[in-house]
């Protein structure tokens, strides 16, 4: 990927996507890696499924993606 391509992608997620720094106790990182290569999905799509799930099932809102 060349830097203009690289620059172009920044700027598209930038706009399109918020972020999130999360932080959880050390060892986390590598069962939450495990889980979602087992299943078949990147961490960040992992995270994004189960904070949706726990959402639905408390009944809250989802905000539209």
């Amino acid at each position: 990927m060349g830097k203009a391509s690289t620059k172009a992608q920044n700027k598209y997620i930038a706009k399109a996507y918020d972020r999130v720094n999360l932080t959880m106790p050390k060892g986390k990182k590598d069962a939450v890696q495990a889980h979602a290569t087992q299943h078949g999905e990147s961490v960040n799509a992992f995270i994004n499924r189960a904070i949706d799930e726990a959402m639905e099932r408390d009944g809250t809102q989802e905000v539209t993606e």
